[in-house]
């Protein structure tokens, strides 16, 4: 996940002042805004069936793999909000990270 998922924040990575000028403008415009979530939405059943695939389930995905993929996937939106909240002080990189370790956490501390 960390792969597919750190390909979403390489452009902001390239040039971090037009991709903050950009990050404000897409959270500042509700159309916007609603068309990113969206856009991250229909990548979920890629995303879901290649991790199916990848664990071995065969036949119907079960709602806990489905329910790994939505959480994952904000991982991105949640960093660049905070990125853009420190004006690109904090380095996205590193909250990428932290969100997914979160979410890695938060995944084996509920399978208990």
């Amino acid at each position: 996940m960390r792969r597919a998922l750190g390909g979403v924040i390489e452009f902001y990575l390239q040039d971090p002042v037009a991709a903050l000028a950009m990050a404000r403008l897409i959270f500042d415009t509700p159309e916007l805004s609603g068309r990113q979530l969206e856009k991250q939405h229909s990548w979920r059943p890629a995303l879901t069936a290649a991790l199916a695939e990848r664990a071995g389930v065969s036949g119907s995905v079960p709602i806990s793999v489905e329910i790994k993929v939505a959480a994952a996937t904000s991982c991105p939106n949640i960093a660049v909000e905070r990125w853009s909240a420190s004006n690109g002080e904090l380095d996205l990189a590193e909250l990428l990270d932290e969100g997914i370790d979160a979410f890695s956490s938060a995944r084996n501390g509920c399978a208990h």
